[in-house]
């Protein structure tokens, strides 16, 4: 008898995807992108989480004060030979206006939290379609600043040695900085880079000015930043660098969500599509009924 044959799969071409199950994938991919109003219980949870989270990670990373001390002085020699070195100028003068100080440091510590969440609140109530997509933004942005806390650790302006830098905080006693004080012993000192202070504002004046509809608060959204950078500048907690550093990872979080959703955030749909509207009455069937035809025109009085 003739040797048997054997027939193996090496060699072979893995079957190609049936149309049916690349049409289920695409479905999918389309549900995923969908504007759709999220889930309340979901979205206080997931916030919960990712700012635990944040936090979390942001205060493990060691602490490398020396390193931090040397980034610190190159950031202050490299904005000198910029020319821009004005961080002192702007503390020494602001220090001087004590009503104006004391605010600076209470809009620091509190307004970073309250007007994004704020931001956040508005969105899925009023731009239920553009939520998902305008959050992932602040999420990878934030996410992008942990990785710089990581690799470039950084002193503040107000722990720099050898500079005549004001800690605005102690100097007032007021609690402006989860880094000065009693706060400084839970919360790492030498996360500097990039500043959150601004990737965050700048989060919430964009959303704002694209969104809002009432023009004041669309220039609110213009003023807010700005404001931002005088004060993180003025309580000698940044440099203005860090603010670039701010700018670069909410760039950075625009684009993942472009790349996600094929456009920007505001180009999206405002409303949800799971809540699917009601059809308008059909008047016409109405005016044919047998009812409306039995009715005369006009009736008078």
């Amino acid at each position: 008898m003739g040797d048997a044959t054997v027939t193996t799969l090496e060699g072979r071409e893995p079957a190609a995807a049936s149309p049916v199950e690349e049409a289920a994938a695409t479905g999918r991919l389309r549900r995923l992108r969908a504007p759709r109003r999220p889930r309340l219980w979901f979205e206080i949870l997931l916030i919960a989480v990712s700012y635990a989270t944040y936090s979390l990670v942001r205060n493990a990373v060691p602490e490398q004060r020396a390193e931090a001390l040397r980034n610190a002085d190159l950031i202050w020699r490299l904005e000198g030979q910029l020319g821009a070195a004005f961080e002192e100028s702007v503390n020494h003068a602001v220090n001087s206006v004590t009503w104006l100080v004391v605010g600076m440091n209470y809009y620091y510590a509190t307004l970073h939290f309250v007007v994004t969440l704020g931001v956040l609140v508005w969105l899925y109530r009023r731009h239920p379609g553009r939520y998902a997509a305008t959050r992932l933004v602040l999420f990878v942005t934030t996410g992008f600043a942990l990785v710089g806390f990581y690799l470039f650790p950084l002193a503040p302006p107000r722990l720099m040695n050898g500079q005549n830098f004001i800690d605005t905080v102690l100097v007032h006693q007021t609690w402006g900085s989860m880094a000065s004080g009693d706060m400084k012993n839970v919360s790492n000192q030498y996360a500097a880079m990039p500043s959150m202070h601004i990737g965050w504002s700048l989060w919430c004046g964009l959303t704002l000015f694209a969104l809002a509809s009432v023009p004041w608060v669309r220039v609110l959204g213009l003023v807010y930043p700005v404001l931002t950078l005088v004060v993180i500048v003025a309580t000698a907690n940044h440099f203005w660098l860090d603010a670039v550093g701010g700018v670069l990872c909410l760039a950075v979080g625009y684009g993942v969500a472009h790349a996600w959703y094929g456009r920007r955030p505001s180009a999206l749909p405002g409303t949800s599509r799971n809540r699917p509207r009601l059809p308008p009455p059909n008047t016409s069937r109405c005016r044919n009924s047998p009812d409306a035809r039995a009715r005369p025109a006009y009736a008078p009085p």
